[in-house]
């Protein structure tokens, strides 16, 4: 069996890992294509490097641009290796224009896709995320649902056939590197932060950064929480804070800025955080497997067992040091609802069986 395999954004490289491995580990030949969607060292190399992923077939190097751009030119890209590599079936993952590029390609040539993560929905359509989930599960054959939830909301659009709960390969990707992380990780003590001892906080998406009243908003919450912030910066979030001039407010705060760190090091800082404060779905993900509260600055979420289990809220950018310092959280370990680990292994065993 030949499988073509489309990543191109740090959350794809760590959900296909565990996937990759098994494939590979079972003998499937796998056509491993990097769209370029992030491209940066720290956002993208050093996760093949952490993850041991194997170096991609092929980079079609996209890079950045709007949308529009940025799809068109995977989507002509991406047709042109389905035609030459011919695979049995294009393995996508999540919801970004990645994911509907490398659907929609293989879709138009008939080729079988198979969508990993299928069903979430925040039911927001003003998040770009949205439209790519939403119509690269409509386009895809094979739809593996991380959770119940994920096969209920498929239900509700009459997506029922090779519909399958396998769990989260995010999931398997932790139980197979947390050890590793721990290990490997200095990250605590370069940083000279102790276990429980700091908030995490991430913040990357549109709406949060590309309003400058909502950024200034965050910020001013981030600067005034009262013990040691921990803030690795995604590129574009930089960008946004350096044009309103933000970081001059940074002096005497415990608000700390880093670079982006990699997949060991993230691990290691979500599980050793007091909190999590972010708007990323992965980071929601990743604090929930470790038990560790976590604010979402937000006004939905596509992974609403989080915030169902207690583990996980919602909050507005002016309610942040509310939240911070008031909420209750639940004393009970989260419910193992994300699978056993072992969801790339269900994944491949269905795959090998297309015909």
């Amino acid at each position: 069996m030949r499988v073509l395999t489309i990543v191109g954004a740090r959350p794809q490289f760590i959900k296909s890992a565990p996937v990759t491995r098994a494939l590979r580990n079972g003998g499937y030949e796998e056509f491993l294509v990097h769209t370029g969607q992030h491209y940066d060292y720290g956002m993208s190399q050093v996760f093949f490097e952490q993850l041991h992923l194997p170096r991609p077939s092929i980079n079609l190097d996209i890079g950045s641009g709007s949308h529009g751009y940025q799809t068109g030119q995977m989507l002509i890209e991406i047709e042109k290796v389905i035609l030459a590599q011919r695979p049995d079936c294009v393995l996508v993952y999540g919801d970004t224009n990645s994911t509907l590029a490398g659907a929609l390609a293989a879709a138009k040539l008939h080729v079988p896709v198979a969508h990993v993560e299928a069903g979430l929905r925040s039911f927001n359509r003003q998040m770009p995320e949205e439209h790519n989930r939403v119509l690269t599960d409509h386009l895809s054959d094979i739809l593996f649902c991380p959770t119940k939830t994920a096969v209920d909301n498929l239900l509700q659009e009459a997506i029922a056939k090779n519909v399958h709960q396998v769990g989260d390969t995010m999931y398997d990707a932790v139980m197979q590197f947390s050890d590793t992380a721990r290990a490997k990780s200095d990250i605590l003590s370069t940083l000279k932060i102790k276990p429980q001892d700091y908030i995490l906080a991430t913040i990357h998406r549109p709406y949060n950064t590309d309003d400058p009243s909502v950024l200034s908003s965050i910020w001013q919450a981030l600067c005034a929480i009262d013990q040691t912030v921990i803030f690795p910066v995604h590129p574009r979030t930089r960008r946004k804070l350096e044009m309103m001039d933000l970081h001059v407010h940074l002096a005497g705060a415990s608000l700390r800025i880093i670079e982006p760190v990699g997949y060991l090091d993230m691990l290691v800082l979500e599980q050793n955080a007091r909190m999590v404060l972010t708007d990323s779905g992965g980071v929601q993900k990743e604090a929930f497997f470790f038990a560790v509260p976590c604010i979402t600055l937000r006004p939905e979420t596509e992974w609403v067992e989080t915030v169902e289990s207690g583990w996980n809220i919602l909050t507005r950018p002016d309610a942040i040091l509310q939240a911070v310092s008031d909420h209750a959280w639940p004393i009970t370990p989260p419910p193992p609802i994300f699978g056993d680990g072992n969801s790339a292994a269900k994944i491949v065993n269905i795959l090998t069986k297309v015909e």
